[in-house]
């Protein structure tokens, strides 16, 4: 059972630092000039990793429940208490969690800049420009101002 649960925290680490990559790629897409070519795949890649994660976690929830501890970190924490390599392997997929949620805060915070950069541009365009008066009138006369 232990190495099932082992398995199982190789293979979240594995797609961790494959989200991590896929991170990093969205990162360089969001300083190009023209990201849209480059960000759908990165956006794809990154919907099928969280499946994957969500996944995985759900199969590791699963054998924490058959080894008698519970879900989720309290769970994972415990079995780790009882057995070096799982430690090691959660410590692991710790770090590289850290890191990716490192490189996403990264990437929304490019993704915020980018926008105000977007909504000051529409803003500067969108400027009203007061009507002025004709130089000539509809009469083909010179209007007098300010009488």
């Amino acid at each position: 059972m232990k190495d099932a649960l082992l398995a199982s925290l190789i293979d979240e680490l594995a797609t961790v630092e494959a989200f991590a990559s896929a991170l990093a790629l969205e990162e360089h897409a969001l300083t190009v000039v023209q990201p849209l070519e480059l960000l759908p795949p990165v956006v794809e890649q990154k919907t099928v990793l969280i499946g994957k994660l969500a996944e995985l976690e759900a199969a590791r929830d699963t054998l924490l429940a058959e080894m008698g501890f519970p879900a989720g970190s309290r769970g994972i924490e415990l079995a780790a208490d009882g057995d070096v390599q799982i430690a090691a392997q959660w410590s692991l997929l710790r770090q590289a969690a850290q890191r990716a949620w490192n490189a996403n805060t990264t990437n929304g915070m490019l993704i915020r800049t980018r926008m105000d950069y977007n909504q000051r541009a529409l803003a500067a365009l969108q400027v009203v420009v007061p009507e002025k008066p004709a130089f000539y009138g509809p009469d083909g006369r010179i209007p007098a101002y300010g009488v």
